[in-house]
């Protein structure tokens, strides 16, 4: 059975950091996709970050670009967000989802089929 378990949030204060991990279990990730989503309160979910696994290739949201790094640990079978310059619209919950093993990176939602649980990161004095 897939399963994507994400853990690493919690509360920061604005300018500071975090780092997200998404552990895999139940399927190697070195055919997929991974992406991390994240979903503020009365907001759509919203692409933050993908990695391919198949070619290393990564894709970014605008507001991610320049503060946020998405990488893989084949060895562990993880995947990463590591979160720089926080700030208050950073915060929600976060997601990781994988594809269903075609490997191109996208930012929407529609084109992953696998999703964990969800993480909270709270960006606030």
């Amino acid at each position: 059975q897939q399963q994507l378990v994400e853990s690493g949030g919690g509360l920061v204060q604005p300018g500071g950091s975090l780092r997200l991990s998404c552990l895999a279990s139940g399927f190697t990730l070195d055919i997929y996709a991974i992406a991390w989503f994240r979903q503020a309160p009365g907001k759509e979910r919203e692409g933050v970050a993908c990695i391919s696994a198949r070619d290393g290739g990564t894709k970014y949201a605008m507001s991610a670009e320049g503060r946020f790094t998405i990488s893989i640990d084949d060895a562990k079978n993880a995947t990463y967000l590591q979160m720089n310059n926080l700030k208050s619209e950073d915060t929600a919950v976060y997601y990781c989802a994988t594809d269903v093993g075609w490997g191109t990176c996208s930012l929407s939602p529609l084109q992953f089929e696998y999703w964990g649980r969800g993480t909270l990161v709270t960006v606030s004095e």
